[in-house]
């Protein structure tokens, strides 16, 4: 058996605890154990030993990538546990203190931003080559923009692998089910339903998606209905955008909903507004599963998801007139709509399920541990 220990400092279930918990539902349980060392009083704890994962609660690394008491509480952890192998995701803590114990790690990168110039020249570019290289065996990307950021920085490409990320498909409901969701949000018979879920956040593109809305109403369209689920810091400044336009009616804010499989059933179209950190969008993958065509900016990862054309429409980001311009097409292209949802459905299982995701993961910890020769002499036939 291969005990993994991921170290995540996540006080909340965000993207990477989400990876993780992605990973457990389809996680060879024969021949790895995997653990978790995360914040005492993390969110992501209970949802984690629910996914059939084994926590270890540190005290001081909540929410920080490093600090030295951090590296001292995750070696003394590494050393009571003994794990084969450190799964670090974005915690530079646990990266040192399993260098330091000498076990081998992968650091997985979960997002995707244009690198800052300090890293992308010396010596800034010179110190975090030499700090990820020396500190991880093997680094995953869950995008091939995540992976462009890693190189732009200095790092070598063959201390790099691409996996992308993979989800569960989620539950088609019934006919009456959706009719009852349409009906409770108000959204009039015949019109076309958008949907986005993310957290609300200004680089998630909510603003440009008012103005499309506005736009459209300007062009005298009301037959369409915009969902947006989720909450977080920007969600005052998107309440004011949307009474100022007077879209109350066209884009509708839903707040924090536990139902989001529902949500996704009554959808027409997905939309993905982002212009900052996006990598491989679960929420997109999840759409896609159900057979949904999706509307997405063309930032990060988006355009190696979703296929120009093809599975839907890419558009520029923080581009609100090309934005509705899609959307319009759409709405008046039922059978476009129809034949993007298949496409999409088809990527998804060939890419995207949780499968995929898992195989390729337990591949790199395979991989990183045929390379580690006091792993070797201690496990000659497991590899």
């Amino acid at each position: 058996m291969i005990r993994v220990l991921n170290v995540i400092t996540d006080t909340n279930i965000g993207g990477a605890g989400r990876v993780i918990l992605n990973y457990l539902c389809y996680a060879d349980k024969d021949r790895f154990e995997t653990w978790a060392a995360l914040p005492r009083g993390s969110l992501l704890k209970a949802p984690l030993e629910k996914a059939g994962a084994k926590t270890l609660e540190v005290e001081g690394i909540a929410d920080l990538s490093y600090h030295r008491e951090g590296v001292e509480r995750l070696r003394a952890v590494m050393k009571e546990l003994k794990p084969d192998i450190v799964h670090t995701h974005g915690c530079l803590s646990g990266r040192i203190a399993a260098k330091r114990e000498k076990i081998p790690a992968v650091y997985s990168r979960h997002s995707a931003f244009p690198v800052p110039a300090r890293l992308r020249y010396p010596p800034g570019r010179w110190v975090n080559k030499l700090i990820n290289e020396h500190y991880a065996n093997h680094i995953i990307a869950v995008s091939p923009a995540t992976r462009d950021n890693l190189t732009q920085a200095g790092i070598s490409p063959k201390k790099i692998t691409v996996v992308m990320n993979g989800v569960s498909p989620i539950p088609r409901t019934s006919p009456l089910e959706r009719d009852a969701l349409r009906r409770e949000l108000s959204v009039p018979l015949g019109n076309t339903v958008f949907g986005i879920l993310a957290r609300l956040e200004d680089y998630k593109g909510h603003l440009y998606l008012v103005e499309a809305a506005r736009l459209l109403r300007e062009r005298g369209r009301e037959d369409f209905t915009v969902l947006v689920a989720g909450t977080g810091p920007f969600e005052e400044t998107l309440t004011r955008a949307v009474n100022e336009t007077g879209a109350e009616e066209r884009v509708k804010l839903l707040g924090f909903r536990s139902d989001v499989p529902a949500l996704l059933n009554i959808l027409d179209v997905q939309l993905n507004c982002s212009y900052g950190t996006e990598a491989t969008s679960m929420a997109l993958l999840e759409g896609m599963s159900l057979g949904l065509p999706t509307i997405a900016s063309d930032y990060g990862g988006n355009p190696w998801v979703v296929k120009d054309g093809e599975s839907g429409l890419l558009v520029p980001s923080k581009d609100a007139a090309a934005l509705a311009e899609a959307m319009e097409r759409l709405m008046d292209s039922p059978s476009e709509r129809e034949a993007m949802g298949r496409r999409a459905r088809q990527l998804y299982e060939q890419q995207f399920t949780g499968e995929v995701f898992a195989r390729n993961t337990e591949k790199i910890y395979l991989d990183i541990l045929k390379g580690a020769k006091s792993w070797n002499r201690t496990h000659p036939n497991s590899v």
